[in-house]
């Protein structure tokens, strides 16, 4: 080796060339230390060197955070609180009860129709008198009945507010009206007696052209057991009855006067009450019946002023309690609807 000292120097320099490379492709620092010293680092700059920024960024997230939380929070608790489950209540309640009422009012409308439609009442001859039928009465009551209810199923099932108000505010009118019409109706005891005695006087001299008028007057005679207004002799007053009139029913009275109306218990004898007025009362009464029906109606109603009462209470509380559901039921959509848009707010 001696011999070539050249060929020892040039290993020489091959070695340290090769030491050399090899420090170059082995690093002191390996890649996952450079990337965790990287990452710390620019958590260390982003905290030092942009503090006065991101403290007021960290704490507006913040606050949107605790304030989601806390709209979270509320509605959870609202939705598990025990008024949410009595707004549940009272809302199907009210659906419910006004689904009621409104097959009512449209049985009422039918029942209504039903009867114009089997008197004819829409042929072109009756179609003037139309006017004074009791079953328009039906249609009207049945219809307002029928709109009023559905409105406010409606609105409580889809908690429409717009619905919801204009329902309690007719309910509202309703009710102060029957409070009105009670009011008059005992401030005027004495006035309605005579009232009654000119509509029943009246429909007495109506009675064989008014079909209508007939049958009510019929009802009224057969269930109170009475004849005429004030007696029986009031019956004068009708034409065919009347004693200078030329039919068979001259002095006479309407077979719902007689006190055995059905002739061998099964048929209606419509000749039962002919010639009664010619007859003193002693014999008449055997006959038919002689006290009137004003007063009958009048024993009827104080016999029965417990049971009156009682139902209009019934009546306006139902009433008062469907007032103060709806009520319940408006504030209760109003705060759901506050808190949804403090909830969205909370979002943006």
């Amino acid at each position: 080796m001696g011999r070539f000292p050249s060929f020892r120097r040039f290993l020489f320099f091959w070695e340290q060339r090769n030491h050399f490379q090899n420090g170059e492709n082995k690093p002191l620092i390996s890649k996952g230390d450079v990337r965790n010293a990287e990452a710390a680092s620019s958590v260390s700059y982003l905290g030092t060197q942009d503090s006065s920024g991101s403290q007021t960024s960290s704490t507006l997230s913040s606050h949107e955070d605790s304030t989601r939380a806390s709209s979270k929070n509320i509605f959870t608790s609202r939705a598990l609180s025990p008024s949410s489950w009595s707004n549940y209540i009272f809302k199907y309640l009210l659906v419910t009860s006004n689904l009621l009422f409104t097959v009512l009012g449209l049985v009422t409308l039918v029942v209504g129709l039903w009867g114009l439609i089997n008197k004819e009442s829409f042929a072109q001859e009756k179609i003037s008198g139309i006017g004074t039928d009791p079953m328009l009465l039906f249609c009207f009551l049945g219809l307002v009945l029928a709109l009023l209810s559905l409105m406010g199923c409606v609105g409580a099932l889809r908690e429409n507010m717009c619905l919801l108000q204009t329902f309690s505010a007719a309910v509202l009118v309703l009710v102060v009206l029957q409070v009105l019409v009670a009011v008059v109706l005992y401030s005027l005891q004495g006035q309605i007696v005579e009232y009654l005695r000119s509509g029943m006087l009246a429909a007495m001299v109506r009675y064989q052209d008014d079909l209508d008028l007939r049958f009510i007057t019929d009802e009224i005679q057969t269930g109170l057991q009475c004849c005429g207004a004030d007696t029986y002799r009031d019956w004068e007053i009708n034409v065919y009855f009347n004693c200078s009139a030329p039919g068979v029913q001259a002095c006479g009275v309407p077979p719902s006067c007689c006190i055995d109306p059905l002739e061998n218990g099964t048929v209606w004898n419509s000749q039962c009450g002919v010639g009664a007025q010619q007859l003193d009362e002693f014999s008449a009464q055997s006959v038919i019946f002689l006290g009137g029906c004003l007063g009958s109606i009048w024993r009827w109603i104080e016999q029965h002023s417990g049971v009156i009462v009682t139902a209009v209470i019934i009546v306006l509380g139902v009433q008062i309690l469907t007032l103060f559901i709806t009520a319940r039921l408006l504030q209760s959509i109003r705060w759901s609807r506050a808190q949804h848009d403090v909830y969205l707010q909370s979002l943006q």
